[in-house]
């Protein structure tokens, strides 16, 4: 059985232990103290992160993943190399402190945004996941972003009343007189923490010694997720990150628009709808504009068009207006690409309304280092050619 420093104190940062145990697992190799303040991967929290040295010969080696069975904690290196790691040797530890502080940051938060929300909602909390990103939390109960917030707004209050973490051991009959939050029946040793006031919990992780240690609490998303709702959340320097983030990336956008940073959505919005706008009369524009182009081959048995202005798909618009003013078939390149190592690249539209035009692409992509195809009456593809070669091979057409 391992001692786990963790819970005498989350802070603990450094820790000397004895090797108990070296063992194969599967693939990887795991070192088995008898003490050890790295927290293990459990209760929805990641593992600890750190490192392990030899006491007397300076030896260490990073630790990248620790794991719980059977009251044992499993510490494994990044590497399976342990030469020199013997049982019975005595090591000290230190933890990432950076990330368990980060861990404890969110697990503290969520605790505390749980209790309020299941305490609205009356709803349980039935999935919770500490990732690397984020924190997402998964609640039977349906309630939307705004509700969500106001939420977020009582948590926050809470954070910052700095509230102590209370720890309880309590035994089975004590455990019949507490109220938690939990969805299920706990028997054995349970551990409780509890921010009082907002959640007491049932729990096995880390925590923050005070709710004001949190920080910050921010929730990015609350959707529909099953017959309940999943919650999006940032804390601590997350949460910071996050808004500043935001706010750098509004304020760059309030100086390209010359106005106030709390004025961008309403201009945006503005412009969005002016652009929409444009776009529809611009569309009108150029319908009328190449239906003019096409009846200027009215008449005519073939038509080609090679433009290096148009996108290639106002060229397939275009010949296929041509189309309708012609016997035989409409041929219109668009430039894709100034130059490659076969030449400039063409997007070609074909179109013709009474024949299939397969033969003609065949012998065009095999003269004009062309790809492409279709079926029937239309066809489209690249070539690589330039403007008077594509001429030269059409001369006679």
């Amino acid at each position: 059985m391992t001692e786990k420093l963790y819970y005498q104190d989350a802070y603990l940062k450094e820790f000397t232990a004895e090797i108990t145990d070296i063992r194969e697992i599967e693939d990887r190799t795991a070192i088995v103290l008898d003490r050890t303040a790295l927290y293990p991967e459990g209760g929805g929290q990641g593992a600890d992160h750190g490192i392990i040295r030899l006491l007397d010969g300076g030896e260490e080696i990073s630790i990248a993943d620790v794991q719980e069975e059977q009251e044992e904690i499993w510490h494994f290196p990044e590497t399976k190399d342990l030469s020199g790691f013997e049982i019975g040797q005595k090591v000290s530890g230190t933890i990432d402190w950076e990330r368990r502080f980060d861990h404890m940051q969110q697990h503290s938060g969520e605790h505390i945004i749980s209790g309020i929300l299941c305490r609205m909602f009356h709803c349980d909390n039935i999935g919770f996941h500490l990732g690397e990103d984020d924190v997402t939390i998964d609640y039977n109960a349906a309630f939307t972003f705004e509700e969500a917030l106001k939420a977020e707004d009582e948590a926050n209050r809470y954070i910052w009343e700095n509230h102590p973490l209370v720890e309880l051991w309590p035994d089975p009959e004590e455990l019949k007189t507490i109220e938690y939050r939990s969805k299920k029946e706990l028997e054995g040793n349970v551990r409780l923490t509890s921010f009082p006031g907002a959640d007491t919990c049932a729990c096995c992780g880390t925590h923050v010694k005070a709710s004001a240690e949190v920080g910050l609490l921010k929730i990015t998303s609350a959707h529909k997720f099953h017959e309940g709702t999943r919650l999006t959340l940032l804390c601590g320097r997350r949460a910071m990150d996050f808004l500043s983030m935001n706010y750098h990336a509004n304020k760059k956008t309030a100086v390209m628009l010359s106005t106030r940073e709390e004025k961008t959505p309403e201009l945006v919005k503005k412009q969005i709808e002016e652009l929409v706008s444009l776009k529809a009369r611009l569309s009108q524009i150029k319908e009328d504009y190449f239906t003019l182009w096409a009846d200027h081959f009215q008449g005519r048995e073939n038509a080609l068009v090679i433009s290096d202005r148009l996108e290639p798909e106002e060229g397939r618009q275009l010949a296929d207006l041509i189309a309708n003013n012609i016997s035989g078939t409409a041929l219109v390149f668009t430039k894709v690409n100034d130059q490659t190592e076969d030449g400039p690249v063409y997007r070609y539209a074909c179109v013709n309304r009474e024949q299939d035009v397969t033969g003609l692409i065949q012998e065009m992509n095999s003269a004009l280092s062309g790809k492409g195809g279709g079926r029937n009456g239309f066809a489209q593809g690249n070539v690589h050619a330039d403007k008077k070669t594509i001429e030269k091979f059409l001369s006679s057409f």
